[in-house]
């Protein structure tokens, strides 16, 4: 499983739940109780997909949604093939005959576009729910860690529109949100098992191209 990959698609996928945990987060700073200010700093989406089970179940979804993926490449593949069967036999076909392959091309072209389009919206929402429910589990641990070492106000530095410019390294606290919700969760770290998945999503349908003639 490649972790930047990971990190990378829920990353782009889901901005909402890290938008409520520094919601969240900024709402007990303003109920705790007066004294030394004391802030950390969370990358809690790379957080949520740098844990084991977030890997793993971004692995699972890669592998459920392989066959779509095959499927897709089998048929551009497909349409592929076809073109050039057609600019090889330009000069041989007979113009009803180069408009009904162009024509067969062009639906096939057309096929995979909504194909692709309806497979990559399946997936990102997949992913999306995926991280919904797992965020929302490693924020409870980031709750308690918080609490328990005092801290007024945990930021969350993978927002877009964060506030922070610069922070200490000693006042990031993701890795150690990370360990404390693998020793939790209990599951173990992946293998490092690189597939032909690892795009990170599903194959989008080429521009459709004109055929010659």
């Amino acid at each position: 499983m490649n972790r930047t990959l990971a990190i990378a698609v829920l990353a782009a996928s889901s901005l909402s739940f890290g938008a409520i945990a520094q919601t969240s987060a900024t709402k007990a700073a303003s109920t705790a109780p007066a004294g030394p200010t004391k802030i950390a700093v969370i990358a809690f989406q790379a957080a949520v997909a740098q844990t084991n089970e977030g890997q793993r179940d971004f692995a699972d979804l890669q592998k459920k949604f392989e066959p779509k993926r095959a499927q897709l490449k089998a048929l551009n593949d497909q349409i592929e093939s076809m073109k050039k069967q057609l600019q090889g036999q330009a000069s041989t076909l007979t113009p009803a005959q180069t408009a009904a392959t162009t024509k067969n091309i062009d639906e096939k072209t057309k096929q995979l576009q909504r194909d692709a389009q309806d497979a990559q919206s399946d997936f990102q929402q997949a992913v999306q729910d995926m991280y919904n429910s797992l965020a929302s589990k490693v924020y409870d641990v980031l709750n308690t860690y918080a609490k328990q070492h005092a801290y007024t106000m945990v930021v969350d530095v993978s927002q877009q529109q964060s506030p922070v410019l610069w922070a200490a390294d000693s006042t990031n606290i993701t890795k150690q949100i990370v360990d404390l919700y693998n020793v939790k969760s209990g599951v173990p770290a992946p293998a490092a098992t690189p597939t032909a998945a690892q795009s990170g999503g599903l194959p989008s349908a080429p521009a459709p191209k004109p055929a010659a003639h």
